[in-house]
């Protein structure tokens, strides 16, 4: 097959689908319009239009990055039983969890590019273009492994496709070389995104040695739960097999961690009240609200339910071995996680500000609607990559052999 013929035939794969296929694409396509129509006011007017403020200078978008940096770092939770103890079940669908964490950092690029106040100058952001600062910016290294992360899950799930595609076998070291490389990886893009908050001195609910091993805990939670939604949805929808057995594999590795990332918080916790020094504030807002300013106190409580009645329902065998609980549960820590590391981790730095001003942040109308459209945004990048990858992994779309 000739290499035109092969671009032709990978674009033929995309435009194939049913009904619900062209419905599915034409709702994203319909919400990353929206959502850039609601962000040409705020490229016309700035952040002003946001509820974002000089005290509470990091809102939604932000969240948002911080979650889906988790996302994107969970794949390393497939790769290690897949390739490192050639687990079968897992290692059949591990491209997939690759392949989402290619969109969720393209996501996650896309939110610090739209928290820009300006957005003209996001060509710092570039090495070796733009004045980025490194190696003295958090920000900087952010950025660099980030890019290198996604370069290297691109660089993966390419040439684990075109090995499938032309039926050879891959090169083992080189293979090696690339896995390897994968797994401090998706573990540096979570702990720099943690360095971001802790190494602010300034800001003393961020500054704590115990943020990073916290964000990689929850990461550890919110992602593979997204993952065991996301293969049921493609194994309802496609010819791809994923196993029981894989998926609740991975719930009972998403349970532990939850178990680890509540003991984390419970230290965390205990450290604040317990010595009961100014610095409490920040978490006293958190959980009981600050002079009469209680805004927080019922997402806090409801995110610390949700986690916990997920971990008693993952750690059950039982109720984890039950799709019907399993999905219960991944839903309710999907939100759980989210609450922690959005408003639960950011409105808190920011408050008390310094001076000792409150000011209760919360989204609105155009940013969540700009964030939807970049959430829709990188479904469609996950989606397009899915229609190319699954058919090349079924064998329904490989390399015409002529006959000698």
């Amino acid at each position: 097959m000739t290499e035109q013929s092969t671009i032709k035939g990978l674009l033929l794969l995309l435009v194939k689908g049913n009904r619900w296929y062209y419905l599915w694409l034409a709702s994203l396509v319909l919400l990353i319009l929206t959502g850039a129509c609601a962000y040409r006011v705020q490229f016309d007017r700035g952040l002003i239009v946001t509820n974002m403020r000089d005290q509470v200078s990091w809102g939604l978008y932000i969240a948002n990055f911080t979650y889906l940096v988790g996302v994107a770092a969970a794949a390393v939770l497939l790769v290690i039983p897949a390739y490192l103890y050639n687990w079968k079940p897992i290692k059949e669908i591990v491209l997939l969890g690759e392949l989402l964490a290619v969109a969720a950092i393209v996501m996650c690029i896309t939110f610090v590019m739209i928290d820009l106040g300006r957005p003209d100058r996001f060509w710092h952001l570039l090495p070796k273009i733009g004045r980025l600062n490194w190696p003295q910016s958090m920000l900087a290294w952010d950025v660099v492994v980030l890019n290198l992360y996604l370069l290297l899950n691109l660089l993966i799930s390419w040439y684990v496709l075109s090995n499938l595609y032309r039926g050879t076998a891959p090169n083992k070291t080189l293979f090696w070389l690339l896995i390897c490389l994968s797994i401090p990886g998706a573990v540096a893009i979570h702990a720099v995104t943690s360095y971001l908050y802790g190494g602010l001195p300034a800001r003393p609910f961020w500054n704590a040695s115990i943020m990073a091993p916290r964000f990689l805990a929850s990461a550890f939670c919110s992602g593979p739960s997204l993952i065991i939604l996301i293969f049921q949805v493609i194994r309802k929808f496609s010819p791809l097999k994923v196993a029981d057995e894989a998926l609740f594999k991975l719930a009972e590795m998403v349970g532990w961690s939850m178990f680890v990332n509540l003991f984390l918080l419970g230290a965390e916790v205990f450290k604040e009240f317990y010595s009961n020094t100014w610095h409490v504030s920040h978490i006293q807002y958190l959980f009981f609200g600050l002079h009469g300013k209680t805004q927080l106190v019922p997402f806090t409580w409801t995110a610390i339910a949700f986690n916990v009645t997920s971990l008693c329902i993952l750690i059950y065998p039982r109720t984890r071995k039950n799709l019907f609980t399993l999905n219960g549960a991944c839903v309710m820590m999907l939100i759980g996680v989210w609450i922690e590391k959005g408003l639960g981790l950011v409105n808190p730095g920011f408050t008390p500000t310094p001076l000792g001003e409150i000011y209760e942040y919360l989204p609105n109308l155009r940013e969540i609607t700009i964030s939807i459209g970049v959430l829709a945004f990188g479904l469609l990048v996950y989606t397009v990559l899915l229609a190319i990858a699954i058919p090349i992994q079924t064998g329904d779309f490989r390399a015409r052999t002529d006959p000698p």
